[in-house]
């Protein structure tokens, strides 16, 4: 059983190898499905610093 605080760390984290999580990626940033791969490769699972990378590329 999962319990509240690993939802929250889990968040803090892109799923790369989840289809839908890349694709509402990069619906959310306006940018391809490679585009949020390649972001991954650079700078971690971190979702902060995906958003951080894709938001300076609008």
């Amino acid at each position: 059983m999962e319990n509240k605080h690993d939802i929250g760390r889990d968040r803090q984290r892109v799923a790369a190898g989840q289809d839908w999580e890349v694709e509402y990626m990069a619906k959310k940033y306006n940018v391809s499905e490679k585009e949020v791969e390649d972001a991954i490769q650079r700078v971690g699972v971190s979702r902060e610093k995906v958003e951080e990378f894709l938001s300076q590329k609008r």
